[in-house]
């Protein structure tokens, strides 16, 4: 039975029954935290760990729950990037502002470019997605002047937080921060993806002709969740430069796109935690096998890859849950 069936007898129950924490998300979000105790060398990596989760969360909510296919969401990450830069360089270096306009620069474009990607569906949203990612690319090297170009954004300057909290060399502050951020990122998806419009999203996705027929108004509803997802992936990419002090054009790579798809394949599609459970794995595989052997580690991901879809096709998050299902 589908998830929208489901809860179609008593859909209100249903929704406050998912919005609950489980003991198992409380239980992450501790486990979140032992870096800083345990593994303070590579409080940088989970920095850049928590930014990419974010990133990734920002992307399930289009393709996870709405059924949007996108290869170009990268696009959103890079103009999030250069908007918290070039703020920065226009003078004002306050970080929570920065997120705040860099979020904002990224949802109008979403919101823009949205009109376009609900009147196609399928392989032809694969296209447009993955072209409006190569146009923006191509159009961030054009403008160096502004950019940088392959040189990449310089002079990038941002100030403490409140104040008082530098970014330091061995990356307590960007952890901190960039945690903090993924946990509110993840809380405002939590009450996206479990209200009634979260449920209406699941519909489209689940059978988009029937949508209309019961009078929603899907089109709509996509728009929003895409402007969404492009303010949290804006966010996303904001954060990363605030961390590093660059911005480069590998920010709006088709690369960083499929590496995002690649991470929900891993953790499971529609599932918010997939997400960051396939972006840890990726990231922490990517650290190891890129220093055992930089020409080469892709090999090992692809094998990994293969073998996650293979064994558990929804991802391992899916798998878990079918396993849990059947011992329950």
């Amino acid at each position: 039975m589908t998830t929208v069936s489901q809860a179609a007898t008593d859909p209100h129950s249903w929704l406050r029954g998912q919005s609950r924490w489980s003991y198992f998300e409380i239980a992450f979000w501790v486990i979140a935290l032992l870096p800083f105790y345990f593994f303070p060398t590579y409080l940088t990596l989970a920095s850049q760990i928590a930014i990419t989760a974010l990133f990734a969360i920002s992307v399930d909510l289009v393709l996870g729950y709405a059924g949007i296919i996108t290869l170009g969401h990268a696009m959103f990450f890079g103009l999030g990037a250069y908007a918290a830069g070039l703020i920065t360089k226009a003078g004002w270096g306050e970080p929570l502002t920065g997120l705040v306009f860099a979020g904002a620069f990224a949802a109008l474009i979403g919101f823009l470019t949205s009109f376009i990607i609900v009147r196609v569906r399928h392989l032809a949203l694969i296209m447009i997605t993955l072209g409006l990612g190569f146009l923006t690319l191509e159009l961030a090297n054009a403008m160096s002047w502004l950019t940088g170009g392959a040189d990449g954004l310089r002079g990038v300057d941002v100030w403490p937080i409140f104040g008082w909290f530098e970014f330091d060399l061995w990356g307590y502050t960007a952890y901190s921060y960039s945690l903090i951020v993924l946990f509110l990122g993840v809380v405002a998806a939590r009450r996206i993806v479990h209200s009634a419009f979260g449920l209406s999203l699941r519909g489209v996705r689940e059978n988009l002709t029937r949508m209309p027929a019961i009078g929603s108004p899907y089109r709509f509803h996509l728009q929003k969740i895409y402007t969404i997802s492009a303010a949290l992936a804006g966010v996303a990419g904001a954060l990363l430069t605030q961390t590093t002090e660059t911005v480069s054009l590998e920010t709006l790579s088709f690369q960083r796109s499929a590496d995002i798809v690649v991470m929900l394949i891993l953790g499971g599609t529609g599932r918010l935690y997939g997400g960051i459970i396939g972006a840890i794995i990726f990231m922490v595989a990517r650290d190891q096998l890129s220093g055992m052997n930089p020409q080469y580690w892709y090999f090992w991901i692809g094998l990994l890859l293969m073998a996650v879809i293979l064994v558990m096709p929804n991802g391992i998050l899916g798998g878990l849950s079918r396993l849990a299902g059947r011992r329950s």
